[in-house]
C-alpha cells in the first residue's frame, strides 16, 4: 500500500510541475519589445520602414526603427532627426 501511495505522490508532483511550466510560458508579464542599447547616428527618413514605440513597462523608453539594414533602437523621437 505504501508503494502505491508513493507512486501516486510522484505522479502528482510530475503533473504539478508540468502544469506550472506550461502556465509560465504563456503567462509571462514581461514586455516583448524593449531596448537596452541605443544608436546615436541619424537614420534618414527614406530608409525607415517602420517605427515602434517600446512597451511602457520597459526600463528605458525608446523606439525600434526598422530599416532595410536591420532594427535599431533610438531614445529620442526618430521623426525629429
Amino acid at each position: 500500500m505504501k508503494k502505491i501511495s508513493c507512486v501516486c505522490a510522484a505522479l502528482g508532483l510530475v503533473l504539478l510541475i508540468a502544469v506550472s511550466s506550461v502556465s509560465s510560458i504563456g503567462g509571462s508579464n514581461h514586455p516583448t519589445l524593449c531596448c537596452f542599447h541605443f544608436v546615436k547616428f541619424k537614420i534618414p527618413l527614406k530608409n525607415i520602414l517602420t517605427v515602434e514605440k517600446t512597451n511602457k513597462a520597459c526600463p528605458v523608453p525608446g523606439y525600434v526603427v526598422t530599416t532595410p539594414r536591420g532594427k535599431f533602437c533610438k531614445q529620442e523621437d526618430v521623426l525629429l532627426d
